[in-house]
């Protein structure tokens, strides 16, 4: 595969990935007003939330192993095709019920995408390019979430808080129509002048067991699943209830410094990648997770709303940081024709976090406050951090020279 190819590649999956995600952010504002219409409790809505959650970890094996046996063109069209009936689904619910058991379909649509996504780059990347590649690819995905309220709001405004999920299904579906036509099979496709690398025998739950093997991998795997939890249980939730309840800060200000971070954070994605690349993955996973615990040390004692600002930038920029590098570990630690089960070994631990956050630091500021819960969150990711800087090898490894190859 040429390098244009794989930027066509690249650029190809940027576009659907930021379809998808958009359609998700979309969503943001809308699903708690959407599940109170159905005259649930307030504890009910959380569920929405939880139920997708718990689809997409448990999407994220089986969509490992559907790249794997079936290729990852039509793994990636079976993702689409869920999350667009999913969604669909959302949109027509009549009772709630019906509503929760859409979310889960459309969760786990949505896991499918993103592994599957994530196997393709690994699966186009070289080690020393891979950090770049991740880095472009989460920044498009983390924007397109921080933008997506803004659409969502307006379509729930203007035409019911149904069409957020409708018009995500119909822009879903068009998005997975174009990667389909558009991203070729990349599963032993030759990468950087290499020969292809021939499809493992090894049987997926073997090639797991021996990825759990591995020290730095597993340890790589908790820190993308303390990400989630600081973003879904802080970020979405703590953060939000801090800015209008400690600061006064309309849901304007506080959607607007969030959109900033998101901005800012995908400005930083590239860079962050190209260091990846040239320094390794350690250099920039550890600080950024103890800056992402900067950040929500940040939220805690904001006094005004420039400070609050400030908390949102650091935010912004440590969590686009920290979501490329760690993936393109990940991938670093598969073995030849193993990506698609460290790619969804990852992604389905990750995920995990998805469903403990938002209940763990709910209960955390139930019990303490919202400062506390933060607080717990902060000390997470930096143990975290920490931990990944003291017993996780560095995962990149230096091709030798061209010269040296030759003669061997």
């Amino acid at each position: 595969m040429t390098p244009i190819s794989e930027r066509r590649i690249l650029i190809w999956m940027c576009v659907f990935i930021g379809v998808n995600q958009a359609g998700f952010g979309a969503l943001i504002p809308v699903l708690p007003l959407y599940a109170q219409a159905f005259g649930v409790p307030a504890s009910a809505i959380g569920s929405t939330i939880a139920l997708y959650g718990l689809a997409r970890m448990l999407s994220a094996l089986p969509g490992g192993r559907l790249a794997d046996r079936f290729g990852r063109r039509q793994a990636l069209a079976v993702g689409g095709v869920v999350c667009t009936l999913g969604n669909l689904w959302c949109a027509l619910a009549a009772t709630f019920p019906e509503f929760l058991a859409a979310r889960f379909v459309a969760g786990a649509g949505a896991g499918l995408v993103h592994v599957v996504g994530s196997v393709i780059l690994a699966d186009i990347s070289t080690p020393q390019r891979r950090g770049r590649m991740m880095a472009i690819y989460q920044g498009v995905f983390l924007f397109a979430v921080g933008v997506g309220p803004l659409p969502g709001g307006l379509l729930a405004e203007h035409f019911g808080l149904a069409a957020p999920f409708a018009v995500y299904a119909v822009a879903s579906g068009i998005a997975g129509v174009v990667a389909w036509f558009t991203v070729p099979e990349t599963r032993g496709f030759a990468v950087g002048g290499r020969p292809a690398a021939a499809p493992t025998t090894v049987p997926f739950l073997t090639q797991m067991r021996v990825l759990g093997a591995n020290t730095g991998y597993l340890l790589v795997c908790l820190v993308g699943l303390v990400n989630a939890v600081v973003r879904t249980g802080g970020l979405f939730a703590v953060v939000p209830l801090i800015g209008a309840v400690k600061l006064g800060l309309s849901a304007g200000q506080i959607g607007g410094g969030l959109a900033l971070g998101s901005v800012l954070g995908l400005i930083a994605s590239y860079p962050a990648g190209a260091l990846a690349d040239r320094l390794g993955r350690k250099p920039i996973i550890v600080p950024s997770a103890i800056l992402t615990a900067v950040s929500l040390a940040g939220f805690c004692v904001a006094p005004s709303f420039a400070w609050f600002v400030v908390a949102c930038v650091v935010w912004g920029v440590a969590s686009a940081v920290n979501g490329a590098a760690p993936a393109a570990y990940a991938a670093d630690n598969a073995q030849p024709g193993m990506n698609a089960a460290a790619i969804s070994g990852y992604r389905m631990l990750s995920d995990v976090g998805y469903v403990i956050g938002p209940i763990g630091l709910g209960v955390v500021v139930d019990l303490a406050g919202p400062e506390a819960s933060l607080g717990v969150a902060a000390g997470l990711i930096a143990l975290a951090g920490l931990l990944f800087a003291r017993y996780a090898p560095e995962s990149l490894r230096r091709e030798p020279a061209p010269a040296k190859a030759d003669r061997q």
